[in-house]
């Protein structure tokens, strides 16, 4: 496999940061960890219609650029191995595991 360079859109990052502040402590800590991985990938800006979801402008970029998806979101991965996207995951607090071809 060669060079990848990870990213995260802007609707993600919006939907982590209102995560950060209105659930309950364990979402807190977990979406914080999330957000301190974000400062390590690429923003890139996603339009979101009204009626979108963060998860349909997921689904739709991945399509577009024909990439892999990293998300532990269980009705995400559904929906993306519908789509036969590989997702990225993971697994057991330690290890990624790779679903799907690249």
């Amino acid at each position: 496999m060669g060079r990848f360079e990870p990213i995260v859109l802007s609707t993600t990052v919006e939907e982590l940061k209102k995560l950060a502040t209105t659930k309950s402590e364990k979402t807190r800590r977990q979406t914080s960890s999330a957000l301190r991985l974000t400062e390590k990938c690429t923003l890139v800006t996603a339009e979101k219609n009204p009626e979108d979801t963060s998860d349909d402008v997921i689904l739709r970029k991945a399509k577009e650029w024909a990439c892999p998806v990293a998300t532990n979101d269980r009705n995400l991965r559904k929906r993306l191995r519908k789509e036969a996207i590989p997702t990225i995951y993971l697994r057991q607090r330690k290890r990624l595991e790779l679903e799907g071809y690249i």
